[in-house]
C-alpha cells in the first residue's frame, strides 16, 4: 500500500444537525479540534449550533435546501475554511459524488473512500460484489421499467420485501405477504425512495418473517489494517426502523460471531473499506445472510463504544488524518453488556406515526449511570422536515438483565413532556418477559404486543391533581401584589372551599381544597379526603405529604395544560375554566389529519362510494408516507384537501356520509 499522508485536523465542518451534530462536537474539542456547524432556517437555535466554534446559516427550511445541499455545505467550508468534513449519519455520509467533491477541494473526509461508498450506495451491486466475497446473500430480483413485478415475486417466493436500492432508514420498503398488496407496495416505495433518495429504483428481496437484525462494527485504516468490533442486534424495530439495539446479541455465541465477524471483514476487504463501517444481516438460528454495509457511523454505535471502550469518532478523526489504528483483533474485547433506547416524538398507539411539537419539559434522568446523546433542550421544535428523535438513552451493566433493567428506570425517570413520545412503549418493551429472555426477531412488536402506553393508578393520578392545586395556589400567593404576608388560604370568616376542576382521558375530575391555620390543606376528590402538609415549593415541583405519604412531584402549566412528572410516570391533563366557553360544534363524519404534512396523492372525488379501508388520500410527514383510508363504506360527501396541500394535525381532510 501507498505511503498515507499525515494531515492533522484543525477545523472541522459538521455536515449534518442534531443529537449526532453535538456527539460529534463533543469528541472535536476533546481531541483540541475547532468546530463549523451548519443549519437550517428552522435548527438556528437548536443546542448544536450553539456549541460548535462558528456556524453558517444554509437559508433554508427543507433537507433537500438545506443539509443536501452539496453547493451550500462546499460553500461553507469554503467560508470557514474548514480542512475537515464530517457527514455524520443520513444526509449526505453515504454520498459518493459529496465525498469526492470534498477531497477534491483539498479537505479530509472522514469516512471511506468514494469508491468504497460507491460499490456499497447501491445495494444491487453491493450484492454481487458479496457474492464475489463468498458471502452469503438472500434471493434478489431488481424491478426494471419493463419487469413482470408479480413473476418476480412468485419466483422469489413469500413474503417478499420491496426495497429502494438507494438510501436506508427504513424509507421505500414495504414487505407484501399476498400477491394482491404487490402493486400498491411497489408504487408507494417507488414514490418514497424517489422523494427521500432521488433515486426511485428498487428490488425484491426474500423476506424472512421471523430473523434477527445482527451486524458488525468494522474498523479500518488507510494502511490496510483492519478489525471488527463484535455485533449488534437492532431487531426490534418498527417501520423497518431500529428503536432498540444492543451490544453483544444475546443469541450469537463465541462461533457464530467468528463467523459473521469473517465475513464482514471479508466484505471490507472486497472493497478496501477504511473509517468506521457496519456489515448488517439477518440472522436465522445459526445462519446468516448479507444485507448491506453501512458506509459511515452508525445511529446505535454508542452501544458498541460501551463495550469496548472505543470511542468510534475519534477513531475516524484518526484515520482520516492518517494515523494507524494502533491495536489488533487480539487487543479488543468485549466488556459486559449496553443497551440503546431511542426516544421518538411519535405515537406508538397510532401506529408510531411521528408527532411533532415543541418540548415543554426536558430533564434527563440523573440517579443512575446512563448515558444521552440528544439534540434537545426545554423549548426544542420537533419539527416536520427531519426525523423526529429526540435522545438516544445509552446504559451499560456486567449482564443483560441488569442493563434492561436499569435502562427502563432510567426512562421513566427522565422527564420528557410536551410532545408525544414512545418513552412508555420503550419501557414497556425492556419489561417485556420476551425481551428478557432474548426472544427478540425483527417480529418483537407484532409478536409480543408490548404496551404502547404506561397504566397510571388512581391513586398516581389524584397525587398529581392535588400537586397541582397546591402548587397552583402557591405560585397565585407568591405573586400577590397584595396583602403578600398573609398566609395563603387566611380568612377572616368561614367560607367554602376552593373549587378547580380538571378532564383527564375525557373524566372531568373536581378538586375541592380548603386552607388550614397551620399551613396544610384539606383536600376532597369525590368521596375521598386528603390531608396535606407542604414541606417545599418551587417554581417548578412541590414536596408533599399526602395522608402520611411523602410525594415529590415535578409540575409545569402550559396555558391550561398540567404537565406533571413523578415516581408513576408522565401525567397530562387540562384545567377548565371556571366559567363556560361557548361556540364550536363537533362535525360528524369528517376525516382529519393524523399530523401535519403534505398531501401527495387523492384517489378518491366527492360523490364517490367507498368501501371500508379503501384507500382516499395519501399524505407525506417527516419522509414517511401515511395511508389515510375510509374507516366505514360511505359516500365522499366533501373533499377538503388537494395535491400539494399543506395540511395542519386535526385537519379536515375528508368528509364520509356512512351508508344508511
Amino acid at each position: 500500500m501507498a505511503d498515507v499522508e499525515m494531515k492533522p485536523i484543525s477545523r472541522l465542518l459538521i455536515a449534518n444537525r442534531g443529537e449526532i451534530a453535538r456527539r460529534i462536537i463533543r469528541t472535536a474539542h476533546e481531541m483540541g479540534i475547532a468546530t463549523v456547524a451548519i443549519y437550517a432556517n428552522g435548527d438556528a437555535n437548536a443546542p448544536f449550533v450553539r456549541e460548535a466554534d462558528s456556524a453558517v446559516a444554509l437559508s433554508g427550511e427543507t433537507s433537500a435546501e438545506t443539509y443536501l445541499d452539496v453547493d451550500k455545505v462546499l460553500a461553507a467550508c469554503n467560508d470557514t475554511d474548514a480542512d475537515a468534513v464530517h457527514p455524520g449519519y443520513g444526509f449526505l455520509s453515504e454520498n459518493a459524488a459529496f465525498a469526492r467533491a470534498v477531497m477534491d477541494a483539498g479537505m479530509q473526509w472522514v469516512g471511506p473512500s468514494p469508491e468504497a461508498i460507491s460499490a456499497m450506495g447501491d445495494k444491487l451491486s453491493a450484492k454481487r460484489l458479496m457474492q464475489e466475497a463468498d458471502v452469503p446473500t438472500l434471493p434478489a430480483q431488481e424491478l426494471g421499467a419493463d419487469a413482470d413485478v408479480a413473476a418476480a415475486a412468485r419466483e422469489i417466493g413469500y413474503p417478499v420485501l420491496v426495497k429502494a436500492s438507494a438510501g436506508g432508514g427504513g424509507r421505500g420498503m414495504r414487505i407484501v405477504e399476498v400477491e394482491a398488496d404487490l402493486a400498491d407496495a411497489v408504487d408507494g416505495a417507488r414514490r418514497e425512495a424517489g422523494a427521500a433518495f432521488g433515486d426511485d429504483t428498487l428490488f425484491l428481496e426474500r423476506w424472512l418473517t421471523a430473523s434477527r437484525h445482527v451486524e458488525i462494527q468494522i474498523l479500518g485504516d488507510r494502511h490496510g489494517n483492519l478489525v471488527h468490533l463484535f455485533e449488534r442486534e437492532c431487531s426490534i424495530q418498527r417501520r423497518h426502523q431500529k428503536i432498540i439495539e444492543e451490544a453483544p446479541s444475546p443469541a450469537v455465541d463465541d462461533e457464530l460471531r467468528a463467523r459473521m465477524a469473517a465475513a464482514a471483514l471479508s466484505a471490507a476487504r472486497k472493497i478496501g473499506y477504511a473509517s468506521a463501517g457496519t456489515v448488517e444481516f439477518l440472522l436465522d438460528s445459526r445462519e446468516f445472510w448479507f444485507l448491506e454495509v453501512n458506509t459511515r457511523l452508525q445511529v446505535e454505535h454508542p452501544v458498541t463504544e460501551e463495550i469496548t471502550g472505543l470511542d468510534l469518532v475519534r477513531e475516524q478523526l484518526r484515520i482520516a488524518e492518517g494515523e494507524t489504528l494502533g491495536y489488533g483483533q487480539d487487543d479488543l474485547s468485549i466488556d459486559g453488556h449496553a443497551i440503546e433506547a431511542r426516544l421518538y416524538a411519535e405515537d406508538p398507539g397510532n401506529d408510531f406515526l411521528p408527532a411533532p411539537g415543541t418540548v415543554i419539559a426536558w430533564r434527563p434522568d440523573t440517579a443512575t449511570n446512563a448515558r444521552f446523546d440528544s439534540g434537545i433542550e426545554a423549548g426544542s421544535e420537533i419539527g416536520l422536515q427531519f426525523d423526529p428523535m429526540i435522545a438516544k438513552v445509552i446504559v451499560k451493566a456486567q449482564t443483560r438483565q441488569e442493563a434492561a433493567r436499569r435502562l427502563a428506570r432510567v426512562l421513566e425517570n427522565t422527564r420528557l413532556q410536551g410532545v408525544t413520545n414512545n418513552r412508555d412503549f420503550l419501557v414497556e418493551t425492556l419489561r417485556a418477559p420476551a425481551f428478557i429472555q432474548g426472544n427478540t426477531t425483527t417480529d418483537f412488536i407484532e409478536r409480543v404486543d408490548p404496551g404502547r402506553k404506561s397504566e397510571i393508578s388512581a391513586e398516581v393520578l389524584r397525587h398529581a391533581l392535588i400537586a397541582a392545586v397546591i402548587h397552583a395556589q402557591a405560585q397565585r400567593r407568591a405573586g400577590a401584589r397584595v396583602l403578600g404576608s398573609i398566609a395563603s388560604g387566611w380568612r377572616n370568616s368561614i367560607m367554602p372551599p376552593q373549587m378547580t376542576a380538571f378532564r383527564h382521558a375525557g373524566d372531568k375530575i373536581a378538586v375541592s381544597y380548603r386552607a388550614q391555620r397551620n399551613g396544610s390543606f384539606d383536600v376532597s376528590i369525590g368521596d375521598s379526603t386528603y390531608a396535606v402538609v407542604v414541606f417545599a415549593d418551587g417554581a417548578d415541583g412541590t414536596d408533599l405529604e399526602i395522608n402520611g405519604r411523602r410525594v415529590n412531584l415535578s409540575l409545569t402549566a402550559d396555558r391550561d395544560r398540567w404537565l406533571v412528572h413523578g415516581p408513576g410516570g408522565d401525567i397530562e391533563f387540562q384545567e377548565l375554566p371556571r366559567f363556560p366557553i361557548g361556540g364550536g360544534t363537533e362535525f360528524s363524519g369528517g376525516l382529519t389529519a393524523p399530523m401535519p404534512g403534505n398531501i401527495t396523492a387523492t384517489h378518491v372525488a366527492e360523490g364517490d362510494r367507498v368501501e371500508e379501508g379503501q384507500l382516499l388520500l395519501i399524505l407525506e410527514a417527516m419522509k414517511m408516507e401515511h395511508r389515510i383510508t375510509a374507516p366505514i363504506a360511505g359516500t365522499v360527501s366533501q373533499m377538503r384537501a388537494a395535491v400539494g396541500d399543506q395540511v395542519d394535525n386535526g385537519e379536515l381532510l375528508v368528509v364520509l356520509e356512512e351508508e344508511a
